[in-house]
This record gives structure tokens, C-alpha cells and sequence, in this order.
């Protein structure tokens, strides 16, 4: 994912709005040195596994889902994840390819158990008919083929999941460069990843590729932590609950520095370690940080990507 590292790069070293103190990213490292915390992927429980096929329809499902919860208070990504398990396991044909095309607004809050509508929820529902749609095209219908074609490379495989579905193409434009995110294909790797301990569908060799996935949650940890500090027009703006625009100097900054920050703090508590660190393990650190801490204050932005 070289090109979601040197692009958030260049936004950290051309932001405006937030800040990467390396004197805190240094006494993160220097903390978690010895005591590097391991979280296990269904730390919860929540998630829908068979260690098969279905498995990996799933959790593309849930990835081309998973944003947005925000706008509603009671919603989170547990809900998401449970419900779809839910649906799977009363239902093995509902992911189905040709189904996947045909659902409406209605029928995925019935699949969640949600009482009204989604956030974003039209949204929601054309990137399930896209999906849906390029995996009847080009995949047999089914995700696990789009997995078996990426010859166990994750890169490869977020490079594929960019290249047939629009939805997961998470970049966008800062001060005249194009920068690249990819929260949600570098998700789906993970999650494979994670759920298939490394084995199978998820034996990936290069997942020390794949960067943190910039959302919501992981920019107000590291602010909280000292590693982000936030120009106070910034600060007020998400301590007042404002919006900000999908592509704004400040949201793509927030995102962008957070890569960044988190990639230096790999570096340095690999140099202090002597061991190799994922940034996928530090993700789940710090978004498992993130949703234990309710009075945490993050950015509210719509968008389809986080």
C-alpha cells in the first residue's frame, strides 16, 4: 500500500489544520514496548464464521457496509455485524449474488432488526447492488473467488476490490495531489486476515502491507493520546459537533495524519522491540481503545468510505 503511505505522508508534512507530535508518538512507543496488547479479530463475538466460503461473502458484505454510523447515536458497527450473522445463519442464500442486487432500504433494516432508517441508508443499498452486480460479472458470483485470484497478497487484493468496485475507490484530492485511504478494501483484507488466523483465505504474505484504516474513532484515540494536536478552529468545530465536509482540507487531514502517525509509531516500536508490528494489530488496539471510551469526541463527516 505504498500508495496510501506516501501520499498521507505528504498531507502530514503539508497540513494545516493537525499536527503530528512525534514527542508523543515516542511515549506511546515507549509504553507499549513491552506490554504490545494482542486483540483477537471477534473479540466480541459478533462475527458471522464457518472457516469457509461463506465466510469470506460475509465479510464482504459487512466491508462494503461498514461506515457511517454516527449520524445515528443508538447504531453502531456491532449491530451491523451481528445482524448480517444473524441474517446468514437463518438464511444461507441472503448474500447471494443475485439477491444482493435486489434488496431494498426497508429489507436491510429488517436484516439489521432497526426499527427506522439507516444512516445514509440509499447509499448503503447501491453499494450492496454493486457489489452484488461485479461479483455476478466477474467472480461467479461469489467473494471467495475474488480472494483466490489475489495469489495471497493483500495489496493485490485491495488493488482488485478498487479496480471492480467504485464504492471501495477511497481517495481523493488535497491542495492539488491525489491521496489515497483505501479504508474499506484494506479492511476486508484484514478482516480475512483476522478471522481466518492468517490460514486459508487469509493467508496473506504481504499483510504488513496494509496501513490503519482511517475512520472516525482512530483520530480522536491518537488526539487523546497526545500523537494529533488539532488547530483550535479544528478543535472547536469537533468539540460543537459541526460537520465537516466529506473532502475538506480538514477531514482528509485527520485521516491522512492519522496513517501517517500510526506508521511512525510502528516504526519506532519495532526499532525498540527488535520485533515486527502490524499496523493491523495497532488499528484494533486503538479502535478497541476508541469504543470503550463514550466520552471520546470524534469528527462527524457523511461519508461512504469510514
Amino acid at each position: 500500500m505504498e500508495e496510501v503511505r506516501s501520499t498521507t505522508a505528504w498531507v502530514a508534512t503539508h497540513s494545516s489544520h493537525v499536527t503530528v507530535d512525534f514527542t508523543g508518538i515516542e511515549k506511546v512507543a515507549e509504553n507499549m514496548k513491552n506490554s504490545l496488547p494482542k486483540v483477537e479479530w471477534d473479540f466480541e463475538g459478533i462475527h458471522y464464521f464457518d472457516n469457509g466460503p461463506l465466510t469470506v461473502q460475509y465479510l464482504l458484505v459487512l466491508d462494503t457496509l461498514n461506515f457511517c454510523f454516527w449520524p445515528d447515536e443508538e447504531m453502531s458497527y456491532d449491530h451491523l455485524a451481528s445482524g448480517l450473522k444473524v441474517t446468514l445463519e437463518s438464511d444461507k442464500s441472503a448474500f447471494d449474488a443475485d439477491r444482493l442486487q435486489k434488496y431494498t432500504g426497508p429489507q436491510l433494516r429488517k436484516m439489521l432488526n432497526w426499527s427506522r432508517p439507516l444512516p445514509l441508508e440509499d447509499e448503503r443499498v447501491r453499494l450492496l447492488h454493486e457489489v452484488g452486480l461485479e461479483l455476478e460479472r466477474s467472480f461467479e458470483g461469489k467473494a471467495s473467488k475474488l480472494v483466490e485470484s489475489c495469489d495471497n497478497s493483500a495489496a493485490k487484493l485491495v488493488a482488485l476490490m478498487t479496480r471492480h468496485f467504485p464504492g471501495f475507490r477511497d481517495h481523493t484530492v488535497y491542495k492539488g495531489h491525489q491521496i489515497f485511504l483505501y479504508k474499506r478494501a484494506q479492511i476486508f483484507a484484514a478482516d480475512l486476515w483476522g478471522a481466518f488466523k492468517g490460514e486459508g483465505y487469509g493467508d496473506f504474505e504481504d499483510i504488513s502491507s496494509i496501513t490503519i484504516f482511517a475512520d472516525y474513532i482512530v483520530p480522536a484515540v491518537l488526539q487523546q493520546l497526545g500523537v494529533l494536536k488539532y488547530r483550535s478552529s479544528l478543535d472547536n468545530t469537533i468539540k460543537k459537533n459541526t460537520e465537516i465536509a466529506s473532502g475538506s482540507e480538514e477531514e482528509v487531514e485527520l485521516r491522512a495524519c492519522s496513517v501517517y502517525a500510526v506508521e511512525k509509531m510502528k516504526e519506532l516500536i519495532s526499532k525498540k522491540t527488535g520485533k515486527q508490528v502490524l499496523s493491523v494489530e495497532l488499528d484494533l488496539w486503538l479502535w478497541a481503545f476508541g469504543i470503550q471510551c463514550p466520552s471520546l469526541q470524534h469528527h462527524r463527516t457523511l461519508s461512504v468510505y469510514y
